[in-house]
């Protein structure tokens, strides 16, 4: 693999398509307001410990935000339901995270609708 793989709640895919825009993860939320146009956005995870894109698509999507949106980075399959939840449509992952956790364990997460984090520590 030496492309970068996207991540859907059904598993893995080919990258076809690039964002309109990136936004880094100390974009200020003012900034978003004028990018509701776009089609595909892509908020940039630049370490896995680094969660301020939860909260930029989270106030995307506040703001009206009916576009496609991707998060892009080094993101790992644990972080996928949150991910889904907030708003992201997808995950762009690098070959290298694709290989430490294939496709299985990122669709084990892909139930993220259903997933509670109190049931996972009583079962």
């Amino acid at each position: 693999m030496s492309e970068n793989i996207i991540v859907r709640d059904d598993g893995f895919h080919k990258l076809t398509d690039e964002p309109e825009i990136t936004f880094a993860p100390d974009t200020q939320p003012e900034e978003l307001v004028d990018h509701l146009h776009h089609n595909l956005i892509a908020i940039d995870f630049p370490a896995i410990g680094d969660g301020r894109g939860f909260s930029l698509a989270r106030r995307l999507r506040a703001l009206g935000y009916t576009g496609q949106l991707r998060a892009s980075g080094r993101l790992i399959a644990d972080q996928y339901a949150m991910a889904r939840r907030v708003g992201f449509d997808e995950v762009e992952i690098s070959p290298e995270i694709a290989q430490r956790q294939p496709q299985e364990q990122w669709i084990a997460r892909a139930d993220w609708r259903e997933w509670n984090h109190r049931d996972q520590l009583a079962g």
